[in-house]
């Protein structure tokens, strides 16, 4: 029996493009069905073989991805009593947030099941002692561990380094990574130029940029994994293409520059659309950006919860974010394909445009100085600033919607008994070496109008 599809004479792009036309009955085409985005690329309304330049090659496991818990340690008691809840309840993998290195670390690691649970910290704070703490219990159990130190991210975010200077903070990396055996020491936080409103292109080549800082300064002697924390927002076929561009350029300049580099993304839905009014609708949002995240190729999936802009840590917002994925990975079964991206034209086509574009930034911030250059003399911020700026004045004159808060809000709604956080970009006077990269979500302005009127 003859394939079903053979019957069929192919179609080009061309007829594809008449056909549309004709039943535009004389509208514009270019005007009424092509769209532009932040980033430039315009979107058209089909694509087919015609528009892939060469076959991308971007290796992803979506059936491998891990359903990570995040957990700041203040009570260590607590915090080893909800990692043994959140993996008896669905998570897979823990990042514990620590403050400082005061924390009984061994304690905090003892009941956990390292042979089969990856651990993540994001470390406030560069410690030799610390770090081969973490390396002793590694060693011995066998674990999977990520420390995530990055002092270029801390830089951006805070203004200043975690030591004195620049030299002393590369210095005290190196000698950790020539320590360190079982560890992934180094990451970089890209979902901070996400979170603090830059566009697509930016986010890729920014990363990618600080990423190369690391190559540059970082003296290796066996293959490393580097750790991408990666922000994820609701523009849905994007957001899959940016982070197989992500993947695709590391591994292109990684092999540049002769490093052996892995690179293991670990992504989290945004903040900068959350919103604290009709916070119900938060959960549809994350629910989009987790897909993204699993079909552009997440290692590790860190879900937001609900209610996080608002809510100290609590089992419920935990257990709704956890389910979430676990839905998404159980029952809707997208665990079940690896490159599942593979052979969607549109997806091909908008990764490889993304790439393209991001590639040439990042080579004009490699002409012009490097990104650390750039950081310190405000570039890098201005940059985002400019993006956030334009993309605040979309959401401001209600071209950029966020149901429930600038379109449909309900009136009704009251917050401000509520809080049980400050929601808002706070303000902490100090003394800094550049000023730092803000996050703040396009619903600020408006939300402290709502509360001041409540």
């Amino acid at each position: 029996m003859k394939p079903l599809f053979t019957n069929f004479a192919p179609v080009s792009a061309k007829e594809w493009k008449q056909k549309i036309q004709f039943e535009l009955k004389g509208a514009d085409y270019n005007e009424i069905l092509i769209w532009n985005s932040p980033d430039d690329i315009k979107v058209k309304p089909f694509y087919d073989k015609e528009d892939i330049k060469e076959v991308i090659s971007v290796t992803t496991k979506a059936s491998e991805f891990k359903i990570c818990q995040n957990i700041f340690v203040h009570d260590i008691n607590k915090s080893i009593e909800r990692a043994l809840d959140s993996l008896a309840r669905g998570a897979e993998s823990i990042r514990f947030s620590i403050e400082d290195e005061t924390i009984a670390i061994e304690k905090l690691l003892e009941k956990l099941p390292l042979e089969s649970t990856p651990i993540f910290f994001h470390l406030n704070f560069i410690s030799i002692d610390f770090v081969q703490k973490i390396e002793s219990i590694a060693t011995k159990r066998k674990a999977a561990i990520y420390c995530n130190i990055d002092p270029i991210g801390h830089l951006a975010k805070e203004g200043n380094w975690f030591i004195t200077s620049e030299k002393n903070n590369f210095e005290t990396l190196n000698n950790l990574v020539k320590r360190g055996n079982y560890l992934s020491l180094i990451s970089v936080n890209g979902a901070l130029y996400q979170n603090s409103g830059a566009t697509i292109v930016q986010q890729i080549a920014y990363t990618l940029a600080h990423t190369n800082e690391y190559f540059n300064h970082i003296e290796l002697s066996k293959p490393q994994t580097m750790v991408l924390e990666i922000a994820v927002g609701t523009n849905y076929f994007f957001e899959i293409a940016k982070l197989r561009a992500i993947r695709l350029l590391f591994n292109l300049i990684a092999k540049e520059y002769n490093q052996n580099w892995n690179c293991h993304l670990v992504v989290t839905p945004t903040r900068r659309n959350k919103t604290l009014y009709d916070y119900n609708v938060n959960m549809l949002r994350t629910t989009t950006e987790c897909m993204s995240a699993i079909l552009g190729g997440a290692d590790t999936i860190a879900n937001l919860p609900y209610d996080a802009l608002y809510h100290k840590d609590n089992e419920f917002g935990d257990r709704i974010a956890r389910n979430q994925l676990l839905i998404l990975k159980n029952e809707s079964y997208f665990d079940k394909v690896n490159n599942p991206s593979d052979g969607s034209y549109y997806i091909e086509s908008l990764t490889q445009q993304l790439a393209d574009k991001a590639l040439v930034l990042f080579k004009d911030i490699e002409a012009n100085g490097g990104f650390l250059k750039q950081l310190n003399e405000g570039i890098i911020k201005r940059k985002i600033q400019e993006s956030a700026d334009k993309e605040q004045d979309l959401f401001d004159s209600g071209k950029e919607i966020l149901l429930g808060t600038n379109k449909h809000a309900n009136k009704d709604d009251r917050m401000k008994h509520d809080l049980e956080l400050f929601p808002f970009v706070k303000i902490k006077p100090r003394k800094t070496l550049i000023t730092p990269i803000i996050e703040k979500r396009l619903a600020e302005k408006i939300e402290q109008e709502r509360l001041e009127k409540e």
